[in-house]
């Protein structure tokens, strides 16, 4: 079966620029309330299936890689608008340059739907199989976005879907990029229906297909994959709630030390997390009564303590820098560095060192800590660790899997503002513990500190710009779900077999669709 090509395109320039540029960009734009805060998983669904039915209806692969670019450009600067904060009011980029800066990434990012358009329109020799096509393009395209200049997977369709969508349940299966693909299918299968002619037998079966697929993204929730290792343990995560422009400060410096002691003793716990660089000084910089004091109230409460902080392998020209969390116990000490570091925010990329003449980021040359690390024992549980926005990576989150029994995630989201950043990272994270099944606990300077279970759901959480410490019984978990097992692979496979059935299979019979089409 297989949807009949348009009819000959209607050339109106108004229906073009209305039709294949402006309704691309809305639906793109739309997506937003998609994601966290706002949590209308539906939304994402149905601005993906607007841009696959202008593709189907394209009548050429430029019209199709233009309507593309138009769906991503709305996308990426209603979602991501916040990087204006970070370059402007913290980074010290003049208003004109960080305007500019947020366009052109977010352009950049709109170049992967565009040239998934493109394969679409290029390669379905249908409308059936172009929307087919869309689904596997889409989801390639967002996968090398992702990997690309060490990849950037923020706002990916996946991640729109944590509980109380059904497609989650496609998680610990196939990893957000699995659960990206549910969502593109069924983007692709309300398309077809808008698309098919009334009353026709295509209709139903796509109706049918596209209950198929939520029906079995439910039943995939039902088995459990991993099971208690012990009892809870008792977590605080401490939230300082520091603001970032008085954060390094000297006369600020003092200040911040002493709120932080006081709130690590008063932290009734088996670990204490701190976030992430919440101490304004490199970790040998603090005074020696000050970690003494850390390490004794550590021993005195029989409490571990993960400490966010900045480590330096030496001073002066050769010293390098890691962004930490630091485990001090009166056994010893353990640390895990960052691997994956932000571009421009704690390295320059080769070629890019004018940029330190306009940006004035604090300690914004990294080095990255070694590719694998092994979970960071405290309080009787191994912790899988990832620093900031690390923990949109899933297939670097599952490293430390099977054998971390919990996640903690340490950020410093303050450099983005009262923007929606926060609340999005917050979605990555219910992400991330619904592929590995196990418990992530996040520790932020000024939001979003939460706690949120194995199957996803946020279970507590501070309000965001307060002080306050937040307590969860994590439970400790073992097993191991099969995206644990295979990664991304699985999800990349399945789409290429979209791909070839809808680019080679030979159409068995041409069903009439309504005749529309945008473009020349």
């Amino acid at each position: 079966m297989s949807l009949a090509p348009a009819a000959p395109p209607i050339r109106s320039a108004a229906r073009i620029v209305a039709a294949g540029l402006l309704l691309p960009a809305a639906a793109g734009a739309a997506c937003v309330f998609a994601f966290a805060p706002f949590y209308a998983w539906p939304v994402e669904i149905a601005g993906l299936a607007v841009v696959f039915g202008v593709w189907a209806a394209s009548g050429s692969p430029r019209q199709a890689w233009l309507s593309g670019f138009a769906f991503g450009l709305g996308y990426f600067l209603s979602g991501i608008s916040w990087i204006f904060v970070s370059l402007h009011e913290f980074g010290g980029m003049p208003s004109i340059l960080a305007a500019l800066a947020t366009f052109f990434l977010c352009a950049y990012m709109a170049l992967f739907p565009a040239f998934a358009g493109w394969i679409a329109v290029r390669w379905g020799a249908t409308l059936g199989r172009r929307v087919a096509l869309a689904s596997a393009a889409y989801v390639a395209m967002e996968w090398l976005r992702g990997t690309l200049f060490t990849g950037f997977p923020w706002l990916n369709a996946g991640t729109s879907q944590v509980p109380g969508s059904p497609l989650a349940g496609f998680a610990p299966w196939v990893g957000g990029y699995g659960v990206s693909l549910a969502v593109s299918l069924a983007a692709a299968l309300l398309a077809g229906l808008v698309l098919a002619r009334a009353g026709s037998r295509v209709r139903f079966h796509l109706l049918l297909g596209l209950a198929a697929l939520f029906l079995a993204g439910g039943l995939a929730r039902l088995p459990e994959w991993s099971r208690p290792a012990g009892p809870p343990v008792r977590v605080a995560l401490l939230q300082g709630d520091v603001a970032q422009e008085i954060k390094w400060r000297e006369e600020v410096r003092t200040r911040t030390l002493l709120a932080y002691r006081k709130m690590i003793f008063e932290a009734k716990a088996q670990v204490v997390v701190v976030p992430e660089t919440a101490l304004p000084a490199f970790l040998d910089q603090l005074p020696d009564d000050y970690m003494e004091s850390l390490r004794e109230n550590a021993r005195a409460d029989g409490k571990d303590i993960l400490l966010g902080t900045v480590e330096r392998t030496a001073r002066g020209a050769d010293a390098e820098y890691f962004n930490s969390l630091v485990r001090i116990t009166g056994e010893g000490r353990a640390s895990y560095r960052k691997r994956h570091l932000v571009p421009f925010g704690e390295f320059i990329p080769p070629g890019f060192s004018w940029a330190l003449a306009v940006l004035h980021i604090p300690m914004s040359d990294f080095s990255r800590g070694k590719a694998s690390q092994p979970a960071i024992a405290a309080g009787g549980t191994r912790f899988g660790v990832a620093i900031c926005y690390e923990d949109m990576f899933g297939e670097e989150v599952i490293d430390a899997l099977p054998a971390a029994q919990a996640l903690v995630n340490v950020s410093n989201d303050a450099w983005f503002g009262h923007s929606l950043a926060a609340a999005q990272h917050l979605q990555g994270s219910q992400t991330r513990a619904l592929e590995a099944s196990r418990w992530m606990v996040r520790a932020t300077n000024t939001g979003v500190t939460a706690a949120i279970d194995e199957h996803g759901r946020v279970v507590a959480r501070l309000p965001d710009y307060e002080v306050g410490t937040l307590y969860a019984d994590v439970v400790p978990r073992e097993g191991e779900t099969p995206y644990a097992f295979c990664g991304n692979l699985p999800a990349i496979l399945l789409a290429a077999l979209i791909a070839a059935w809808a680019r080679f299979m030979p159409p068995r019979k041409t069903t009439k669709m309504a005749a529309f089409a945008i473009s020349p």
